[in-house]
């Protein structure tokens, strides 16, 4: 077995590897922008379970016939759920190791989703610095956009976590 790991794998023994999930806090450059993969088709199960979940059960994203009725012609999926999935997308790579999430802002869900459309999603790194009250975290604020299978934006955000300096040290402690 070669000795150099491709990026994004640690040795665990001789003849063995873990992946990683999540960069670590050095890795989250200011100005890096991360494309998530792979993309994710909306199910009508992925809206009628977010939608039991939340509680919205909104005739727009849960009844065809009424749905049909509307200026979309079809059911819309609910916001919450395009917006979990598309913040779901991006934890992999940007926040698998996050410890806490500290805000969600500037949401806007700028077109429709039906569906059926598959998602695609990107994250720019917009800061990091070191925690003042929690000295071992650094806290990274990052603007993530997705689009549908037409190249169509649908949905923006700005999230803001709480991220171990040290993500070897935790992956060892949690053998993650």
């Amino acid at each position: 077995m070669n000795p150099d790991l491709p990026h994004g794998y640690r040795r665990t023994g001789e003849l063995r590897v873990r992946e990683n999930v999540g960069l670590s806090y050095g890795e989250l450059a200011p100005g890096l922008t991360i494309e998530h993969r792979p993309g994710r088709t909306v199910t009508e199960l992925d809206n009628l379970l977010g939608a039991a979940l939340s509680g919205n059960v909104a005739p727009i994203h849960t009844d065809a016939h009424h749905s049909s009725q509307t200026p979309w012609g079809r059911i819309l999926v609910c916001s919450g759920v395009t917006l979990n999935l598309v913040a779901g997308m991006t934890v992999r790579s940007i926040s698998g190791l996050t410890i806490a999430n500290l805000a969600v802002d500037r949401v806007r869900f700028t077109a429709p989703v039906h569906l059926g459309d598959t998602l695609y999603a990107q994250t720019e790194i917009l800061s990091r610095r070191s925690s003042r009250s929690r000295p071992s975290t650094g806290v990274i604020s990052c603007h993530t956009t997705a689009h549908n299978q037409d190249d169509i934006g649908v949905l923006t955000f700005v999230r803001t976590f709480l991220l171990p300096l040290d993500a070897d040290a935790v992956r060892d402690a949690t053998r993650y």
